[in-house]
């Protein structure tokens, strides 16, 4: 059996950042509160509210999946991919907030408090500093978007295309590995969340899961994973939301879906329709990561949640 692959992207590290994202030849493998936090108010005894006041203190964290690597324009490190049209940017805008984004594609739950190495199309861009780093005892918002490195699970979709109808499913390859992975994450994400509480005490915690990337039963060949295995990579990004999930509660953080919300939006559909692109994208954004629709939609759900 034959599998595609797929050239490694030019930008931040885009081929190793596992989350569920342009030639191609042949291969195994693809390598590729905020209501209250919102500062309005209602005047009271008859006193105006001032007219300026202090902006939210926002801080991004997160992969590439918040990061929006390959969506124009590019703003900070390059080799982190991030762009001016992620969700934490228009999140800002629409909060009118004060910005601090430090998520960069590649990221794993280890980059928190650990520094980060980047590249660009296997060329060295340098490291950046570790994404706790950014939070004060006044921000007021976080949203953190993490995990799909930790699990690996833009590696494993690579891998798992073939446009070979006859192939075996990779499913039983990696199921055993991505579960045991999603189990290991949890104490993770934990570490993570009792880092950012400790540092921001009076911050408003937001966590996304990761969306819809691909519909039940896939689309074969459009996109290049077989049925079995499209639902197997689709309910593996659920396993890994549900953990998020779990852990975020549990922290007494405020969970995102976006899997519900991007129903009728996966690499499946049509270029005016995807929030996500698929293996070969048809807009100017990573394979397998969220396009600038994406990352406007995923905005305005968070927004949505937080009455903002």
């Amino acid at each position: 059996m034959k599998r595609l692959f797929y050239g490694r992207l030019s930008t931040a590290r885009v081929a190793t950042d596992r989350t569920p994202g342009s030639g191609v030849a042949t291969g195994r493998m693809v390598r590729g509160a905020v209501g209250a936090i919102a500062l309005a108010g209602a005047a009271l005894g008859g006193t105006a509210v001032p007219a300026a006041a202090a902006a939210t203190e926002y801080v991004a964290l997160g992969d590439s999946m918040a990061s929006g690597p390959l969506i124009p324009d590019i703003t900070g490190p390059i080799g982190c991919g991030r762009s001016t049209h992620n969700y934490a940017h228009e999140l800002a805008a629409r909060l009118s907030a004060t910005l601090r984004d430090v998520t960069c594609s590649g990221a794993k739950t280890t980059h928190m408090t650990q520094s980060q190495s980047t590249s660009v199309g296997g060329v060295d861009t340098g490291t950046v500093p570790p994404q706790l780093d950014a939070l004060t005892a006044s921000t007021a918002l976080v949203t953190l978007t993490i995990g799909g490195n930790d699990v690996g699970l833009v590696g494993i979709a690579q891998d798992c295309a073939t446009l070979d109808p006859t192939a075996t499913p990779c499913k039983g390859e990696f199921e055993d590995q991505v579960a045991q992975r999603t189990r290991d994450f949890g104490p993770k994400l934990s570490a993570v969340l009792d880092g950012i509480r400790a540092r921001s005490p009076k911050a408003r915690i937001v966590v996304t899961g990761y969306g819809l990337y691909i519909k039940q039963n896939g689309c074969w060949p459009v996109q290049p994973v077989l049925p079995t295995d499209a639902n197997f990579l689709q309910g593996s990004v659920n396993a890994l939301n549900d953990m998020i999930r779990q852990q975020t509660t549990a922290h007494g953080g405020t969970y995102v879906d976006l899997v519900a919300p991007s129903a009728g939006h996966d690499a499946c559909q049509s270029a005016s329709k995807r929030w996500v692109e698929g293996y070969v994208p048809v807009h100017s954004a990573a394979p397998l990561h969220p396009n600038a629709a994406g990352e406007a939609a995923y905005a305005g759900v968070i927004g949505g949640v937080l009455g903002g």
